[in-house]
C-alpha cells in the first residue's frame, strides 16, 4: 500500500486535545515490532499472569493482575534483553527454500527495546490474561449440577467463545477504530505510560524516577498485604462499628462489609479497594457518576425496599450470593432436578418457588432498566455516526494517526470471516459431539446478541471507558427457549457474554496499535497466538486447583477460595435456566413489577439528552445513565464496601491530589496503581503457596483474624425469621 507524506502536513494531529496529550503523531515504519524478544517476554509474562488469574477468580477478596502491571514489569525486562542478546543476525540456511524459509535472516537483539515491541506485550495481555466467563460456566456445571465434561470440552468452549469476539471486532474497526472520535480513554493511559516510559529523560523537576517510584511502591505493597492478608485480617474486613455492636442486625447490615452496603468506608486491603477495578485509572467525572448510581440504588432505594419487606426481601439475607426456598435455607437445587439435569415441575410446586435476597433483586431490577436505558442512548447520541458507517459513507476525515498508518498493509476482512467460521465450526463441535443439549439454532441466536451489540457497547466504551455488558439478555432468551435446561442455558450465555466482552476487548487493542502505529497483521498475529496459548493453559491450571486444594469452592474453605464467581453463575443459572424467566417473573410472580424497569430504562435517557442539547457547554455532558446504571452492575459478588471504599480513594487521587500537585499526579499515579496491584499479587501468591496451601497450612488464630467472624455481618443474618411454615 502507497503511503503519501505530503498528505502530512508538518504540525497536523488530532482534533481531539486528550489524544493530542497522550498520543505522538508522528511514526517510524522501519522500527521492528515482531521480534524474537518480543514474543519470548510477552508470551511468558501472559502465560504466567493468566495462570494467576485463575486462581485469584476462586478467591475472596482477591485481587488480578491487570495488563497495566505486566506494562510496566516487561519494560525492565525488556531492556534487559536488550542489553544482553547477542547483537548478531543469523541467516537460514538455503535448504528451506522449499518452505519458504531459506536465507531468512533474524536477529535474537535488533536494537533497543522499542515502544513496539513494548505495545504488542501489552496486547497480548489485554486480550489474553482475564478469565473466561465460559471457565466459569463449566466450572458450577461439574460442582453444582454434576456435569463433567474434561479438558477437551473446556478447552475448545474456551477457544470458541473468545476467538468469535476476536472476528468481529476486525470487522467494526470502520466504526470503532478507524474514525478520530472513537478516543477510547483507557487507551491514552496506556499511551501516556508508555511514552514515558521511552522518551528516555527524566522530567526537568527532578524526583524520583517513575521505575524506582514503581519499584518502591510494589515493596511497599508486597510487605503491607501481610497484615491484611494474613497476620491481621480484620484490616481487610474493617467493619468496626460492627464489632462494637456484633448482634444489632440493622446496624450491621448497614455497616457492614462482608454482607453489608459498607457504609463503614474503610478497609485497608488493597484487593478490597480495586475489587471493581481500581480508583486511580477512572476518571473523576466517571467515579462520580458510578457512586452517584450506587448511592441512590442501594444506600437509599435498597434499605427501603428491605425494611419494608418488600417482595419478602426481609427474610433473608440483605447482601448474598445465593437464592433462597420459602423456609429461608440456601435453595437446593437437586430437588427440582430430574436425572437428565433439566427441570421438575411437580417437584417445584411441593418444594419452593425461589426467592432473591435483596443485591439480586436490585441487580435485576438495574439490568433490565440498563438493556433499554443503553440502545435508546446510542441512538440518541450516536446514532448518526452508527448509521453512516453501515452505509459506508464518511463523516469524518482521517486524523494524522489514520494518514501514518497507511504506511501498513491492512488485515483483509477475510482473515476475520475466516476465523469466525472456523471458531463457528468449534462451537458446533463442542455442541454436538459432547452432547450438551444446546441446539445449534441456539448457537446461532447466542451470537447473533452480541453481533448486535458490539457497535453500541463500543461506541459508549470508546467514548466513556465504561464497558456494556448484555448479561440479562443473555440469561432471559435462552430462559425463554431453552426453558428448564441449566447447563445449556449457560453455555448460551457464554457464548453471548464472552463474545461482546472479547471483542470489545479486541477492538481496544486494535485502537492502540492504531494510535501506536503498530502494523495491523501483527496485531493480528500477537492477538490469535496468545488467546490462543493463555487459554489453553488457564483450563489446565483450573483442572490442577480442582484435583489438588481441598474444599475450594465451599463457604468456608479456609483460604478464602470460595469461588463468589461462580456462586454468581450457579444462581442466574438457577433464575434463568432452570425456573425460568416465565415462572420466575411472571404475572404471579412476585417479582413481576420488576419488568417495568424497560420502560423506565427506555424514558431515563431521554431528558439529558434534551438538557444536554439545550445547554451543550454545561457540565451536563458527562452525565451519562448507561454510566451510572452498569456501574454498580458487579454487585453481588462484589459489596458496598468495594463502592465506598473505592469512592473515597478515587476522590483522594482523582479529585485532591489531581487539583492540588497535578506535577506528581501525573507522573505517578498510574505508576502506583500499577505497583499496588503487583505488590499485592505477588504477596498473596507467597502467603498462599508458602504458609496456607502446603501440609494443611499454618493460620494465626487471634482477636485481629477473628473478631469480624463473630458478627452479624459476617454470619449475614437476615432481619426477620421465616415462620415455621415457610413463606406463603
Amino acid at each position: 500500500m502507497e503511503f503519501d507524506l505530503d498528505e502530512v502536513e508538518d504540525e497536523e494531529d488530532s482534533p481531539f486535545p486528550e489524544v493530542r496529550a497522550s498520543v505522538s503523531n508522528i511514526d517510524d515504519p522501519e522500527m521492528p515490532a515482531t521480534t524474537i524478544r518480543m514474543w519470548f517476554l510477552g508470551l511468558l509474562l501472559t502465560l504466567a499472569a493468566g495462570s494467576a488469574n485463575i486462581f485469584f477468580n476462586f478467591r475472596q477478596p482477591a485481587p488480578s493482575i491487570v495488563s497495566n502491571v505486566l506494562l510496566l514489569v516487561s519494560h525492565p525486562l525488556g531492556k534487559l534483553l536488550a542489553l544482553s542478546l547477542p547483537i548478531r543476525t543469523y541467516r537460514l540456511p538455503r535448504w528451506l527454500a522449499p518452505i519458504g524459509l531459506g536465507g531468512y535472516e533474524f536477529s535474537f537483539n535488533p536494537g533497543p527495546w522499542n515502544i513496539k515491541e513494548h505495545t504488542l506485550v501489552y496486547i497480548m495481555a489485554n486480550v489474553s490474561i482475564g478469565v473466561p466467563t465460559a471457565l466459569n460456566a463449566v466450572v458450577v456445571a461439574e460442582i453444582n449440577y454434576g456435569v463433567k465434561l474434561g479438558y477437551g470440552f473446556n478447552a475448545l468452549l474456551i477457544l470458541a467463545t473468545q476467538l468469535t469476539g476476536f472476528s468481529l471486532a476486525g470487522l467494526c474497526r470502520r466504526y470503532l477504530v478507524w474514525p478520530a472520535s472513537m478516543v477510547w480513554p483507557q487507551n491514552l493511559i496506556v499511551c501516556t505510560l508508555l511514552n514515558t516510559l521511552h522518551a528516555e529523560e527524566e522530567d526537568a523537576r527532578g524526583g524520583v524516577s517513575r521505575f524506582k517510584f514503581f519499584c518502591y511502591a510494589t515493596m511497599g505493597a508486597f510487605f503491607w498485604f501481610f497484615l491484611p492478608g494474613y497476620l491481621f485480617q480484620a484490616l481487610s474486613i474493617f467493619s468496626f462499628v460492627c464489632w462494637i455492636r456484633p448482634n444489632d442486625i440493622v446496624i450491621n447490615q448497614l455497616f457492614g462489609s462482608s454482607g453489608g452496603l459498607g457504609m463503614s468506608i474503610l478497609t485497608f486491603d488493597w484487593s478490597q479497594i480495586t475489587w471493581i477495578g481500581s480508583p486511580l485509572m477512572v476518571p473523576w467525572w466517571a467515579e462520580v457518576q458510578i457512586f452517584t448510581g450506587f448511592f441512590i440504588v442501594y444506600w437509599i432505594l435498597c434499605p427501603i425496599l428491605y425494611y419494608t419487606n418488600s417482595w419478602d426481601l426481609s427474610f433473608f439475607p440483605m447482601m448474598d450470593n445465593q437464592p433462597y426456598d420459602r423456609f429461608g435455607k440456601p435453595y437446593n437445587i437437586t430437588r427440582v432436578l430430574t436425572p437428565e439435569h433439566t427441570f421438575d415441575v411437580e417437584a417445584y410446586d411441593n418444594y419452593s418457588p425461589l426467592f432473591l435476597p435483596a443485591s439480586y433483586a436490585i441487580t435485576y431490577l438495574i439490568a433490565f432498566a440498563l438493556s433499554s436505558a443503553m440502545l435508546v442512548h446510542t441512538i440518541l447520541y450516536h446514532g448518526r455516526t452508527v448509521l453512516h458507517g453501515f452505509l459506508h459513507t464518511r463523516i469524518e476525515k482521517d486524523d494524522i494517526h489514520a494518514k501514518l498508518m497507511r504506511a501498513y498493509p491492512e488485515v483483509p476482512d477475510w482473515w476475520y470471516l475466516l476465523t469466525f467460521a472456523a471458531c463457528f465450526t468449534l462451537a458446533i463441535v463442542t455442541a454436538e459431539v459432547w452432547h450438551t443439549g444446546i441446539p445449534v439454532w441456539a448457537l446461532v441466536l447466542a451470537i447473533a446478541l452480541p453481533v448486535t451489540y458490539i457497535i453500541p457497547s463500543g461506541y459508549v466504551y470508546a467514548m466513556t471507558g465504561q464497558n456494556i455488558t448484555i448479561n440479562l439478555l443473555a440469561q432471559i432468551i435462552p430462559g425463554m427457549i431453552l426453558p428448564g435446561k441449566p447447563v445449556p442455558n449457560m453455555i448460551f450465555k457464554a457464548y453471548a457474554v464472552q463474545t461482546l466482552a472479547e471483542g470489545t476487548a479486541f477492538v481496544q487493542d486494535l485502537k492502540l496499535g492504531h494510535y501506536i502505529k503498530l502494523p495491523p497483521r501483527a496485531t493480528f498475529m500477537v492477538q490469535l497466538i496468545s488467546t490462543v496459548l493463555v487459554g489453553l493453559l488457564q483450563v489446565g491450571v483450573k483442572e490442577w486447583m480442582f484435583s489438588n486444594i481441598e474444599d475450594i469452592c465451599q463457604p468456608k474453605q479456609r483460604d478464602f477460595l470460595t469461588c463468589p464467581h461462580n456462586q454468581v453463575q450457579y444462581t442466574t443459572s438457577a433464575v434463568w435456566g432452570l425456573i425460568g424467566p416465565a415462572r420466575q417473573f411472571g404475572a404471579q410472580s412476585i417479582y413481576h413489577p420488576q419488568l417495568y424497569a424497560i420502560a423506565i430504562g427506555g424514558i431515563l435517557p431521554i431528558p439529558f439528552w434534551i438538557w444536554q442539547r439545550k445547554w451543550p457547554n454545561n457540565w451536563n455532558k458527562y452525565v451519562s445513565m448507561p454510566i451510572m446504571l452498569n456501574g454498580i452492575g458487579l454487585i453481588p459478588p462484589a459489596t458496598g464496601i468495594n463502592y465506598s471504599s473505592w469512592f473515597l480513594v478515587g476522590f483522594i487521587f482523582q479529585f485532591l491530589i489531581r487539583r492540588r500537585n497535578f506535577a506528581w499526579w501525573t507522573k505517578y499515579n498510574y505508576v502506583l496503581t500499577a505497583a499496588c496491584d503487583c505488590g499485592t499479587v505477588l504477596s498473596l501468591l507467597l502467603i498462599f503457596f508458602t504458609l496456607q496451601f502446603p501440609k494443611g497450612g499454618f493460620n494465626l488464630n487471634w482477636w485481629g483474624n477473628t473478631v469480624f467472624m463473630n458478627t452479624a455481618d459476617w454470619k449475614r443474618l437476615p432481619l426477620r425469621q421465616v415462620p415455621d411454615v415457610g413463606i406463603r
